[in-house]
């Protein structure tokens, strides 16, 4: 299984013993992280990161994750803005069955008959759930309204600069 630690440290050491107890598979990391993770095996590879900037190493990179023939793939979904493109440019990527695990250790499989969950998650990622749903909304409306007046201003002001500039 591979792991993408796209959360804080915390969370895959607490999920880490859990994995080996209840799926007894070897757990292979990516990170951005110093270390390894608490509860890792001595066996289990670790990829940093930073070791893969250019386009190039990317490109080795994931032609190593491949050959590996990874069967799953677990991607933390935390909230926090930690490997965000990293772990999209996997999910597309990588031929695994994904498992999804929130900020609290939960996990679900990434499945169409998951996706009421899903849909529940991306709504709360989104801030479109509770009490700040409507307030959410209303600027989401309100955007292209706000672009539109700041546009129709600076025209406005450019224009009479203009004419001024024109007139002297």
């Amino acid at each position: 299984m591979l792991l993408i630690e796209s959360g804080s440290r915390s969370l895959i050491e607490g999920l880490l013993p859990h994995f080996y107890q209840h799926w007894n598979v070897p757990v292979d990391v990516v990170t951005c992280y110093a270390g390894q993770p608490k509860g890792l095996r001595e066996d289990s590879v670790v990829y940093r990161v930073a070791d893969y900037t250019t386009q190039e190493a990317r490109g080795r990179f994931l032609d190593e994750l491949r050959s590996r023939n990874y069967l799953m793939a677990g991607m933390i979904c935390s909230g926090e803005p930690i490997l965000t493109k990293w772990k999209l440019m996997l999910f597309v990527r990588l031929p695994a069955k994904f498992v999804l695990i929130n900020e609290n250790g939960d996990y679900f499989w990434f499945h169409r008959d998951n996706f009421a969950n899903i849909r529940i998650f991306v709504l709360e990622r989104l801030g479109l759930t509770g009490a700040g749903a409507i307030r959410t909304a209303i600027r989401l409306l309100l955007f292209p309204l706000s672009i539109l007046y700041l546009l129709l201003w600076a025209l406005t002001a450019h224009g009479r600069r203009a004419l001024r500039v024109k007139k002297a």
